[in-house]
C-alpha cells in the first residue's frame, strides 16, 4: 500500500511513561486485528539520528473510525515531538504490515503472552473479537513490574467482564514498588502459570509479544513442552 497521510486528533497517558496517540484514518486504509504501520513525521519540529519514522502496532480494531498507537516515552526526537504535538500533526502511515493475525479455527484458544507495551497486538484482537462477537477462547498473559506500568489494564478487564471468552491473567513482577494494592498474579510468566490457567499447553495457538528478552524465554519454554513453531507467532518491542 502507498503511503497515506493522516492527521494527530489527540493523545493521551495510558500508564506511566506510556502514551497513546490517535489519528485520523487514510481514506480507504484497511487493516487486520494485530498489524503494525510504518508512521512517518511530516516536517518534524526536531529530528535526531534516529530518524523521523518507527513501526508502530496499531491498538485499535478494523472497525473503529480512527487509528491509535501506544508507545513508551523514550528520550528521542520523534517520541519528543509526538508527546508535544497539537491536534493536527501530520503523518504518513506505510501499511498495514504483519503477521500477528488470530488463527482461522475457533475451535483452538488463543494463548497471548505480552510483556509490557507488547500488549498492544493483543487489545486490538479483544476489542475485535467483543465487536465481532468470534466464538475463539482468547487467553491473554500481561506481564508489567507494577500496576502503574500495565497499559490498558482497567479497559482489558472491562472487556473481560463483557465477553465470556476472553480471559486476562495480568501478573506483576515488582508489585511490593507499587503505590497499589494488588492481588492478581505475581511473577513472571512461566509454565507453572500457563498450566494453571490453560491445562494442555499444546492446545492453544500463542503469541508473544514483548521485548526480545521474554519472547526468546517463551519461545524456548514453549519448545521445550513440545510445541512446535507452527504454533507460534512473535514480535519483538524494542526500546524499553
Amino acid at each position: 500500500m502507498e503511503q497515506q497521510e493522516a492527521r494527530l486528533l489527540r493523545s493521551e497517558p495510558v500508564a506511566e511513561g506510556t502514551m497513546a496517540f490517535h489519528f485520523s484514518k487514510p481514506q480507504g486504509f484497511r487493516h487486520e486485528a494485530g498489524q503494525s504501520a510504518y508512521v512517518t513525521l511530516v516536517a518534524p519540529a526536531e529530528t535526531d539520528e534516529q530518524g523521523d519514522a518507527r513501526m508502530l502496532t496499531i491498538a485499535s480494531p478494523p472497525h473503529e473510525a480512527e487509528l491509535m498507537f501506544a508507545t513508551r516515552m523514550r528520550d528521542t526526537a520523534f517520541k519528543r515531538v509526538l508527546k508535544n504535538a497539537a491536534p493536527g500533526l501530520r503523518a504518513t502511515f506505510d501499511g498495514p504490515n504483519g503477521e500477528m493475525l488470530l488463527h482461522a479455527d475457533p475451535a483452538r484458544p488463543a494463548a497471548f503472552l505480552a510483556g509490557g507495551i507488547g500488549v498492544t497486538p493483543f487489545l486490538a484482537m479483544a476489542r475485535h473479537a467483543a465487536s465481532a462477537r468470534l466464538a475463539h477462547r482468547l487467553f491473554l498473559f500481561y506481564s508489567n513490574h507494577r500496576a502503574e506500568d500495565a497499559a490498558f489494564l482497567a479497559e482489558l478487564r472491562q472487556l473481560e467482564s463483557a465477553n465470556p471468552n476472553f480471559r486476562l491473567i495480568a501478573t506483576m513482577t515488582a508489585p511490593e514498588k507499587s503505590a497499589q494494592p494488588w492481588r492478581g498474579e505475581t511473577g513472571r510468566i512461566d509454565q507453572a502459570m500457563l498450566e494453571r490457567h490453560l491445562g494442555d499447553l499444546l492446545e492453544p495457538v500463542y503469541y508473544l509479544a514483548g521485548p526480545p528478552s521474554m519472547t526468546e524465554a517463551m519461545r524456548e519454554l514453549l519448545g521445550a513442552s513440545g510445541l512446535g513453531e507452527e504454533s507460534m507467532r512473535c514480535e519483538d518491542f524494542f526500546g524499553y
